[in-house]
Parts: C-alpha cells; sequence; structure tokens
C-alpha cells in the first residue's frame, strides 16, 4: 500500500511539475518582469561603472602620493580576484539556496565595504575593502544574467539578456566622464560614497523582487512556484497580454536531460568563450594606450581616442542584442571572434590616428557584442536550472581568475617582443574561441529552459 501511495505522490508530483513548467514557458513581459529587468540592468550598470572605477582612482592614488605603483597593482589584482571568488560563490549559492538571496546577499556585502572603502585611513585598508566588495560584485554578473534569463519570454530571451549587456557596457564612458568631473573636485572617496550609496539604494529595492518559479521547480518547491507564476500570469490577464506558445513537456525534459548529459563539455564551452571574452577585452582596453606608445603614436592623452574607442561598448552590446534572437547564439559569437581576430591584426599595424581610432571602436564593439551575446546570453542557457549558477559561475570564475595575471604576462611580453605580438595574442585566442564555440558548442536559441 505504501508503494502505491508513493508510486501515486510521484505520478500527482511529476504531472504539476509539467504543468508548471508549460505555465512558465507561456509567460510573456508583465510590470513584474520589468521590474526585474530594470532593477538586475541596474546592478550590472554598477558593476560595470566599479571595474572602470578601479582603474580612474588608482591614477589619482597614484598621483596624490597616497599609494605607490607595487600597492595600486595590489589594488586591481585582487579586485579581479574578488570577482573570481564571488562567481563561485554565486554559483553555489544561486544553485542551493535560491537565485533571491545571491542577489541580496552581493549587493549588501559590494555596497556596504565600498562604502566603508570611502573612509579608509591608508591603502591596505582600501585593499581589503576592495577584495571584500568584489567578492559581492562577482557575484553580480552571475546572478544578474542567470535571473533574466529565467524570467524572460523563451522567444526573446537572447534579446533582454543581451539589453542588460547593453545598459551594463554604458558604464564605461559614463563611469570615465564620473571620474574626470568628479575626483578632481571631491577626491577619489566621493566616487567610493556614489557607488557604494547606489549599491545600498539599489539593494533596498531589491528585497521585494521574486524568486525564480524555475528554481522552485527544479528543487520540488511546487507550491512556492505555483504562486509566483500565478501572479504573473493575473499581471498577463490584466494586461490583456496572450500567453506565448508553449513546447512540449517532452522537449523541454529532453533539452535538459541533454544539458546534464553534457555538463562537461558545455563547463569547458562557456568557460573558453568566457575567458577569450574578457581577457581579449580587458587586455585591449587596458593595454592599448600604452602599446601605441610602444609604437610611437601619443594617444594616452587624446580624450578623442579614449571616447571614441569606449563608445564601442555601447554600440556593440546593442547589435549583440538585435542579433542573438534574429541569426542564433553560434553565428553571433563565431562570427564576433572571427571579425576580432581580423582587426586585431590589422590594429597592431597601425599608425595613423585616425585609422586607430575607426578600428579601435570597430574592435571595442567586437568585444561587446561578445560580451552581450557569449556572457549575457550564451552561458546561461547552456546548463539546466539545476546547475545553471554553478556552471555559470565557474565559467565567469575562471575567467577572473585568468585577468589577475594578464597584466604579468602582457608587461614581461612587452618588454622581450614587438609590440604587435599582443595583438596577434589576442587574435590567436579569439580565433580558438571561435573554433571551440563553433565545433563543440550547442546552438541555444529558442531552447526551452528546464
Amino acid at each position: 500500500m505504501d508503494n502505491t501511495n508513493s508510486l501515486s505522490q510521484n505520478n500527482t508530483n511529476q504531472t504539476m511539475k509539467q504543468d508548471l513548467h508549460i505555465r512558465m514557458d507561456k509567460i510573456q513581459p508583465t510590470k513584474t518582469f520589468y521590474k526585474i529587468f530594470t532593477l538586475v540592468s541596474a546592478g550590472m550598470f554598477l558593476d560595470a561603472i566599479d571595474v572602470y572605477l578601479a582603474s580612474g582612482v588608482s591614477s589619482y592614488l597614484l598621483k596624490d602620493g597616497w599609494s605607490t605603483l607595487s600597492l595600486n597593482s595590489t589594488f586591481l589584482s585582487v579586485g579581479f580576484f574578488g570577482l573570481f571568488l564571488g562567481s563561485v560563490f554565486a554559483g553555489l549559492i544561486g544553485d542551493l539556496f535560491g537565485r533571491k538571496r545571491a542577489y541580496q546577499l552581493n549587493l549588501l556585502i559590494f555596497g556596504s565595504f565600498t562604502l566603508l572603502g570611502s573612509f579608509a585611513p591608508n591603502m591596505p585598508f582600501l585593499i581589503v575593502c576592495r577584495l571584500i566588495s568584489s567578492i559581492g560584485l562577482g557575484t553580480e554578473i552571475v546572478t544578474g544574467y542567470a535571473m533574466i534569463n529565467e524570467f524572460s519570454p523563451i522567444k526573446s530571451r537572447g534579446k533582454w539578456c543581451a539589453l542588460t549587456s547593453f545598459v551594463a557596457n554604458c558604464g564605461a564612458p559614463i563611469t570615465m566622464l564620473l571620474c574626470t568631473l568628479i575626483i578632481p573636485h571631491f577626491s577619489w572617496r566621493a566616487m567610493f560614497v556614489i557607488s557604494g550609496v547606489l549599491a545600498l539604494i539599489l539593494w533596498y529595492f531589491r528585497r521585494s523582487l521574486p524568486e525564480s518559479p524555475r528554481w522552485y521547480i527544479a528543487h520540488d518547491k511546487y507550491q512556492d512556484a505555483q504562486k509566483v507564476i500565478a501572479g504573473i500570469e493575473d499581471e498577463m490577464k490584466a494586461e490583456n497580454a496572450r500567453p506565448a506558445v508553449a513546447v512540449s513537456a517532452e522537449s523541454a525534459a529532453h533539452n535538459s536531460a541533454d544539458s546534464d548529459k553534457h555538463f562537461i563539455r558545455n563547463l569547458f564551452v562557456a568557460t573558453f568563450a568566457v575567458s577569450a571574452t574578457i581577457v581579449c577585452q580587458y587586455t585591449f582596453t587596458s593595454w592599448v594606450p600604452t602599446l601605441l606608445v610602444k609604437q610611437g603614436i601619443n594617444v594616452v592623452s587624446s580624450l578623442g581616442f579614449t571616447t571614441v574607442m569606449l563608445m564601442g561598448a555601447p554600440f556593440g552590446a546593442f547589435i549583440g542584442a538585435l542579433a542573438v534572437d534574429h541569426i542564433g547564439r553560434k553565428p553571433t559569437i563565431v562570427s564576433a571572434f572571427v571579425l576580432a581576430a581580423i582587426l586585431g591584426i590589422l590594429y597592431g599595424h597601425q599608425t595613423q590616428p585616425i585609422m586607430v581610432m575607426f578600428l579601435g571602436f570597430l574592435l571595442t564593439s567586437c568585444f561587446y557584442i561578445l560580451m552581450a551575446s557569449v556572457v549575457g546570453v550564451y552561458v546561461s542557457e547552456l546548463f539546466s536550472t539545476k546547475y545553471r549558477f554553478r556552471g555559470a559561475g565557474i565559467a565567469n570564475g575562471i575567467s577572473k581568475l585568468i585577468t589577475v595575471g594578464m597584466p604579468f604576462v602582457v608587461s614581461s611580453l612587452i618588454a622581450i617582443s614587438n609590440p604587435t605580438m599582443i595583438f596577434v595574442l589576442i587574435s590567436l585566442f579569439a580565433i580558438i574561441a571561435g573554433a571551440v564555440v563553433f565545433f563543440f558548442g550547442p546552438e541555444t536559441n529558442n531552447k526551452i529552459l528546464e
């Protein structure tokens, strides 16, 4: 009798699970989704601001004699190491304890220790604050994109994730402008106050965001999932939004099983694609002025050069947002990697400032097409709900860990070889990453998440 009851209960749970998945796959954007998109995008924007803020602040610390070159290097390195730790912790917390805990805890840590850093009495204290705040910030990129991924309608999932990346990458030129306007008049501490306060305000408003129904379903919390989905369905009725056409439960189960079956392969693809994207982008944007000076082109003090190059960030992210749903994930990613490789080789041989700015803009655009399509969309889609945060967290974490060592690799290569070799290295990395995605990466466009 007990076996019969147990079997009946299992059948009931399986039916409820399939029904909830189908209902979730039919959702359309409502005010709840727009709220999630707005608050997650704002968090990603803070993430982008903080990355560029560190570079801007470190130069002023050195100039004012408050820091040394060695301490500045440590300051920047611990930031990337903190991002690595945050990415890994995000995967564990988000998959095991819920998305909501992960994306609430990270902003509280980041905001508190960034604000505390603004009162730092010395550089070692600031470095410790930077490390801890970066751990909180490292969680943001994993939780943010995965949240948008799990709440977005299937047909436009890529667009919404890539638009989040577009909003985030507007932070690059805006941060540069804020540093230019604020630091000379109010010191570097003002930037830390602004960033920390904004993070805590955002944390307050994000407390009311719902947990992901897909996470509830994956952890057999069907009643909790039912409440969230029912609330979204009520909003759809009030807004006269027609449900999307659902894909069969069998197809959804097949996609999930296929993702879990090829977890190691997908983790390899995700890690290589994310690492190539971030390392190439970071190496180019961080070192190109130094490399060009080595080639006899004085662009370090050129505001026009820097502005034109960084404007490629939001432009590229916007192109990525248009491309991922219309032409697919793999064609977008592979094409961007190949084009980045070609432009990297061409860029390394330029001597005319106009061509330097033009090709720099195009190359930056390619890197941010990849940021939108790889980091924003593709990585989260390679894993089922059960492993999504851990898979994305490991991939993003390893990329951050590699970035920690890149300054030493680049400086060593500059010392022993021609600066053109750096651009050759970027191009080679891009070509290999494009090949990995082309030969081993699955197409995830319009695939059901489970």
